[in-house]
C-alpha cells in the first residue's frame, strides 16, 4: 500500500535574497578589511600592525559605506523592508550566528582576555597620545570600534530613511553625542589631567558615578570635579524627570544614549527580530525592575556605609558591587546587549536589563505627556509596525484597537510610525488629560468577523 505525504495547507517558505552583483565587491572590501584586522591582531610588529589596522579600518569602513549607498542611496526614497526575513545575516540565519559569535567572543575576549588584543592596543598608541596623551588601553580600542560603528552605520541610516527629517535629525544626534561626548571630550579631559568623565552618561546607567568612592574623588580635583558632580546629581534627579515629562523617553534613549546610538545604527537591521510574545514581555518585567532595585539598594547602601552609621556595612556591598559590576555592567550590558544583536534584536540590553532605561520608563508610564496614538479605522493589519518595533511591543494590536500606546518600554525611536502605509500612528506630546483615551476604530472583534 503506497503511503502519501499528509495534506498541508502551509506556504512554501520565500527563496533566500540574493546579493545583487553590484554591492558584492564592496561586501568583498568588508571580508578583506577583517581578514586585515586579524592580521593586524596576530602581528606584534607595532609598525605593520599600525599599518594593517589602517588599512583594515579604511576598508571596513569605506566598504560598508559604499554597500549602504548602493543598497539604500539609490533605491527609491520611502519604506523598504529590504527582504530582511529572507536574508541569512538579519533572519537568524548561519550569517547571523556566525556573526554573533564573533561580536560574543570579541565581548569575551575584550573583558577577561584583553592581551589577546595587545597588538591592536599597540598599534592605536599614536593615536591615543595625539588625543589623550597617553598610552592606549583595551577601552580606548573598544571606544575607537565603537564610534566607528556609530559613523559609519550611521551613514548607512541616513541614507536608508533620507525621506524622514526626523530619522534624520534623531541620526545625526545619536553620532554627534558619541563622536562629540563619549570619545573626543573624554579623551581630550584626560589630556588636560582631568577625571575621565562621560557627560552623556548618568546614574543609575554610569552607576559609578553616584558612588562616594567616586564623588569624593570628583570632589577632591576641584572646581571641574564639583561641576560633574553636579551635572551628575541634576541630570539623574531633575533633568531626567523633566525630560521625560515633555518628550517620553525618546530624549534619551533614542537621542542622546550611546548604547541606543549602537542599536539604532549598527543593530538597525536587527530591530525585527524582537521577541514581541507576552512570554518575552514577562522576562522584561522580571528583569529589569529588579536590576534597577539593585543597583538603587546597592547606591543607598554603600552612602549608609559611607556615613559610618552602619560600618559593617563593607561585608555586604563589596560582594554586592562586584556581583553587579561582572554580571550587569559587563556579561549583560556587552557580551549578551550587544552580541546578540544577530539573533535577538538590537536592543536586547535596552529591554531587558539597562537600570536608566527601567527609570525612564516608570517615568514615561506613569508621569509624562509622551504617548503613540492611533486611529484604528485607518489600519489594514499588515503589521509593518510591529515588525520595526525593536523594543518587543506588538504595535499593531494597539493600532487594530485605536488605542494609544502608552508602554513603559517605548523608546520612541518612531520607526513604527514610519512604517505604517497608512499614517495611523503619531508620535505625541500632549497634554496628559486624555492620553490613555483610544481613537474612534473599527474593534477587533469586527476584525475578527471580517
Amino acid at each position: 500500500m503506497q503511503d502519501f505525504p499528509a495534506p498541508s495547507l502551509a506556504l512554501a517558505p520565500p527563496p533566500a535574497a540574493a546579493t545583487p552583483p553590484g554591492e558584492k565587491p564592496a561586501l568583498a572590501a568588508v571580508a578583506l578589511g577583517l581578514l586585515a584586522l586579524l592580521a593586524a591582531a596576530a602581528d606584534a610588529d607595532a609598525a605593520r600592525a599600525q599599518l594593517s589596522l589602517g588599512i583594515a579600518l579604511a576598508l571596513l569602513s569605506g566598504g560598508a559605506l559604499a554597500w549602504a549607498w548602493l543598497a539604500f542611496g539609490r533605491a527609491e526614497a520611502g519604506w523598504h523592508p529590504h527582504d530582511l526575513w529572507r536574508r541569512a545575516s538579519t533572519s537568524r540565519g548561519a550569517v547571523a550566528w556566525a556573526s554573533g559569535l564573533a561580536l560574543t567572543g570579541f565581548y569575551v575576549v575584550l573583558y577577561w582576555f584583553p592581551w589577546l588584543l595587545t597588538n591592536l592596543i599597540r598599534a592605536l598608541d599614536p593615536f591615543s597620545q595625539s588625543l589623550r596623551h597617553r598610552v592606549a588601553d583595551q577601552w580606548f580600542l573598544y571606544g575607537t570600534f565603537y564610534t566607528l560603528a556609530v559613523l559609519v552605520l550611521g551613514g548607512r541610516a541616513l541614507w536608508k530613511y533620507r525621506f524622514s527629517r526626523y530619522h534624520l535629525a534623531r541620526t545625526a544626534s545619536v553620532m554627534f553625542f558619541q563622536l562629540g561626548f563619549s570619545f573626543l571630550l573624554p579623551g581630550l579631559l584626560l589630556a588636560l589631567q582631568q577625571p575621565e568623565y562621560y557627560f552623556t552618561y548618568f546614574w543609575p546607567l554610569k552607576y559609578d558615578y553616584l558612588f562616594p568612592g567616586t564623588v569624593a574623588q570628583l570632589l577632591h580635583g576641584g572646581g571641574l570635579g564639583v561641576f560633574m558632580v553636579f551635572w551628575g546629581v541634576v541630570m539623574a534627579f531633575v533633568a531626567t524627570p523633566v525630560l521625560t515629562y515633555f518628550l517620553g523617553k525618546r530624549w534619551y534613549c533614542a537621542w542622546v544614549c550611546g548604547c541606543g546610538g549602537l542599536a539604532e545604527t549598527a543593530g538597525d537591521a536587527y530591530r525585527q527580530l524582537s521577541d514581541k510574545s507576552r512570554q518575552a514581555w514577562r522576562w522584561e518585567v522580571r528583569l529589569i525592575y529588579p536590576i534597577l532595585g539593585l543597583i538603587v539598594l546597592l547606591t543607598a547602601l554603600l552612602w549608609l556605609g559611607a556615613s559610618g552609621a552602619v560600618p559593617a556595612l563593607g561585608v555586604v556591598t563589596g560582594p554586592l558591587g562586584q556581583f553587579y559590576g561582572f554580571m550587569i555592567g559587563s556579561v549583560f550590558s556587552g557580551v549578551v546587549g550587544v552580541g546578540f544583536y544577530p539573533l535577538l534584536g538590537s536592543r536586547v540590553w535596552c529591554r531587558f536589563g539597562c537600570p536608566m532605561a527601567a527609570y525612564l520608563g516608570l517615568l514615561q508610564k506613569h508621569f509624562s505627556r509622551f504617548r503613540i496614538s492611533t486611529n484604528g479605522g485607518q489600519c489594514i493589519s499588515c503589521g509593518n509596525c510591529s515588525n520595526a518595533c525593536e523594543m518587543g511591543i506588538d504595535v499593531k494590536q494597539y493600532a487594530q484597537c485605536g488605542a494609544p500606546i502608552v508602554r513603559a518600554a517605548c523608546v520612541g525611536c518612531g520607526l513604527c510610525a514610519t512604517a505604517c502605509p497608512r499614517g495611523v500612528l503619531n508620535l505625541e506630546n500632549g497634554p496628559r488629560a486624555g492620553r490613555l483615551a483610544g481613537s474612534a476604530f473599527i474593534h477587533a472583534d469586527s476584525l475578527r468577523i471580517l
